[in-house]
């Protein structure tokens, strides 16, 4: 039997490339897209036999798909399709061209690889399909357009999974709630971040549990449950500035 195949979209991140490794130490075939495949050129030598590494411009959505579509032709047994394509920014000023960007990556993009990778596992009859969104999707914030946009996906997917069920195919969709990366970086809180290999390996875990909806790391359900309980009186007088103020 050929090997399984597992591709990740948005490779140039930190997280992608660690989820990439962990994927290849269990002789799982990578298939990267990236935005920027040159910085991905050393990472390539440790993913095991025959990686891929395709570039793609988020930007354009159509040639976004066209690129996918080529790359599922050249792989066997598909198994898992991760997105982690983001977009965000704060600035106070609220200025359209930003919120245009992220809507964008997050919304525009997002939809057609997502809607790409669905179709070809219905026609497989089977398969997983995992995106990265955020507990900011779950209420409004400060980032207006990154919060509406993560509210987005999340819905998307979940309407992805009615569909799978209506279609009674054993097809996965799994909604993986980030906490701040920022802070998981090791930039904010130190009681809140993680290792970006820790994030890896929780999120991998969730999904080989098949997980419709996983908070990564799990310590942010807590952080979630707060925000959704938090009245609006309380969690609007929050105080922001923007990077660098």
């Amino acid at each position: 039997m050929a090997r399984l195949s597992a591709i990740i979209i948005g490779a140039n991140s930190a997280l992608s490339q660690a989820m990439a490794l962990q994927l290849a130490s269990e002789q799982v075939r990578v298939a990267l897209m990236a935005s920027d495949p040159d910085a991905l050129s050393p990472l390539l030598p440790r993913l095991g036999e025959d990686p891929i590494l395709v570039e793609i411009d988020i930007f354009e959505p159509d040639a976004c798909r066209e690129a996918f579509e080529r790359l599922w032709e050249e792989l066997e047994n598909v198994a898992l399709v991760v997105i982690n394509t983001a977009a965000s920014g704060l600035d106070l000023s609220l200025p359209y061209a930003l919120d245009r960007q992220i809507n964008a990556v997050n919304v525009t993009g997002f939809s057609a690889l997502a809607n790409a990778a669905f179709n070809r596992m219905v026609a497989q009859k089977y398969g997983q399909l995992a995106a990265l969104t955020s507990i900011a999707g779950e209420r409004g914030g400060p980032q207006v357009a990154f919060h509406a946009s993560k509210a987005y996906q999340q819905n998307y997917l979940q309407g992805l999974r009615l569909h799978a069920q209506r279609l009674k195919l054993p097809i996965t969709i799994s909604d993986v709630r980030l906490g701040y990366l920022d802070k998981m970086h090791g930039r904010g809180s130190k009681g809140w971040s993680a290792p970006v290999e820790k994030v890896a390996a929780q999120t991998l875990r969730a999904l080989r549990k098949a997980k419709p909806k996983v908070y990564v790391t799990r310590r942010w359900r807590l952080i979630s449950w707060l925000s959704r309980v938090l009245p609006e009186f309380i969690y609007n007088r929050r105080k922001y500035k923007s990077p660098g103020a």
